[in-house]
Parts: structure tokens; C-alpha cells; sequence
């Protein structure tokens, strides 16, 4: 069982905000400098974070960036890309990749995968340009096939960061599609504010599935694009409501003139008509 110190980090690691974990990792050496190997015990805590964040990294010799996840794990710290048809070791703590190695994964759904991976790159190139993804069988149903999608987008220099993920699961015998969204942004100028959404794509039906492999992505991916537009609009109508509603509220509100109070003049306003708005008599 893990002492409450490893717990605790644990945490801090598994809530690491997008584009932040290198610098949790230096918080948290600062203060466990009395405990170094307290880090090399939270393993688990990296590796869940990796595969939860579809973190991804540049495979060595190639600069193609390939995403981590449970789907495409094959054990041992070891991961595999469909595209690229390569396996390699991946480090959680450093997030570095190496031992890169030729890899064929055996599917009975091949050229559907890859009817996927082709159209979920158009998707992602309309829609996602900085985005990485990949396309896989699912290790515990292997008639199951796995979409993920990820796009972040840093900006430390104006304090914020931010990351979209997306996961769905095909399943083709039942020509059933389901999935979840993420949203993760974090912004720390002058303060701390972070947003995260999740949102679950209950199960839905796929026509025309049984058709050819290409026809079948392209349906799949149909339905992708429609369920994230709609998502899209549900976010954008969220922050019209906050920015109406509950940040309205936290604000300072404006005189009756809508104009900033020039303090430095306070002493010659009248008060009922310059600052209240009201006419002098």
C-alpha cells in the first residue's frame, strides 16, 4: 500500500495540467529533495497519466509523433504505431521514446483500420491541424477497434495551455459507434483557472456498415464529425452562459455611465450627475 507521501504526489502527477507535467516534476523534487527515490516509486502514476492524456512523443530517427494510450500498449512499457508500423519503449517519467523496432499488428480488420486511419486524417487535417492519432484493435476485444485523437496547443509565454482528446470505440460486427470527449485548459496569469469537460458519447448506430471498408470509415467518420460539431456548439453556448452569468457576477460592475471612475479627478466629479448618472439641478 502506498504511504500517504506517494499518494499524494501521485495525485499531483495524475492532475498535471496540459503541457505542465515537466514542471510538477521539478515542484516535486523541490519538495521531496530529503526523499529522491519517492519519484521512482509512483510509476504507475506516470504510466496513467500517459495513456489517460494520450500523451504523445517524436519517435527517434523519424520525427513522426505517435500518441500513448492503453490501446496501443504492448506491456512492458512497450507501445505500437499502426501508421508508422513501428513498436517502441516509451519512458513515462522523461517522456522519451527509444528502441524503435519494425511492428505489424495482425487484425481480421486490417483494411477497415486502415480505411479509418486515412479518413480520420483528412478529419483531423480540416479540423485538427497540430492534432496526432491512430487507429487500433483493442487489446481486450480485438473486434473492437479504437479511434483516438489529440490536439494541444501551448502557450506558456501568455500562461495558458490547453488539450483536446477524443476516444472512440467501433465496433464492427454490431455497427455500433460510442466514445468520450475531453476538454482540458489551463490559464495562470495572476491566478489559477482550469477547465475541464468531459463528454460521453452514448452508443449509436453506424449505417451502411456492412458496406465496403472505405465506405464504412467515411460513415464512421460522418457521424465523428457531427457529434463533435454538436459538441462544439453545446461549449461555445457554456461560455456564453458563464461569461452572462456566473463570471458576470465576480466582476466589478460599472458605474450607471459605463465608464471606469477616474480616481485621480474624484475630487471634482458631482457625485449624482457625473458618477451616478444623474442630472445636477
Amino acid at each position: 500500500m502506498p504511504s500517504d507521501s506517494a499518494a499524494a504526489v501521485s495525485a499531483f502527477i495524475e492532475g498535471a495540467p496540459p503541457g505542465e507535467l515537466a514542471d510538477v516534476i521539478a515542484d516535486i523534487q523541490k519538495l521531496t529533495v530529503n526523499d529522491p527515490k519517492l519519484l521512482s516509486s509512483v510509476t504507475p502514476a506516470f504510466q496513467k497519466y500517459n495513456e489517460e492524456q494520450l500523451s504523445t512523443v517524436k519517435l527517434p530517427g523519424s520525427g513522426h509523433t505517435v500518441l500513448i494510450s492503453p490501446y496501443n500498449s504492448l506491456g512492458e512499457g512497450k507501445y505500437y504505431d499502426v501508421e508508422t508500423q513501428n513498436s517502441f519503449a516509451f519512458d513515462h517519467q522523461s517522456q522519451k521514446a527509444s528502441d524503435v523496432q519494425p511492428y505489424s499488428h495482425d487484425s481480421e480488420h486490417f483494411d477497415l483500420i486502415s480505411c479509418l486511419l486515412k479518413s480520420l486524417s483528412t478529419h483531423s487535417t480540416e479540423h485538427y491541424p497540430s492534432a496526432t492519432y491512430t487507429v487500433c484493435p483493442t487489446p481486450s476485444s480485438p473486434n473492437t477497434i479504437a479511434l483516438l485523437l489529440v490536439s494541444n496547443k501551448y502557450s506558456p509565454s501568455n500562461f495558458w495551455n490547453g488539450r483536446y482528446r477524443s476516444t472512440y470505440l467501433f465496433t464492427p460486427s454490431s455497427s455500433t459507434l460510442s466514445g468520450t470527449i475531453n476538454v482540458d485548459v489551463h490559464y495562470y496569469e495572476d491566478g489559477n483557472v482550469r477547465l475541464t469537460t468531459t463528454k460521453k458519447i452514448p452508443e449509436m448506430k453506424v449505417e451502411n456498415s456492412s458496406a465496403s471498408s472505405s465506405s464504412a470509415a467515411a460513415e464512421v467518420l460522418r457521424k465523428i464529425a457531427g457529434v463533435e460539431r454538436a459538441y462544439q456548439e453545446e461549449l461555445n453556448r457554456g461560455f456564453g452562459r458563464l461569461s452572462e452569468g456566473e463570471f458576470k457576477g465576480l466582476r466589478r460592475q460599472l458605474p450607471v455611465t459605463r465608464q471606469k471612475v477616474e480616481w485621480e479627478k474624484i475630487g471634482g466629479y458631482r457625485l449624482g450627475q457625473d458618477i451616478g448618472g444623474g442630472r445636477s439641478r
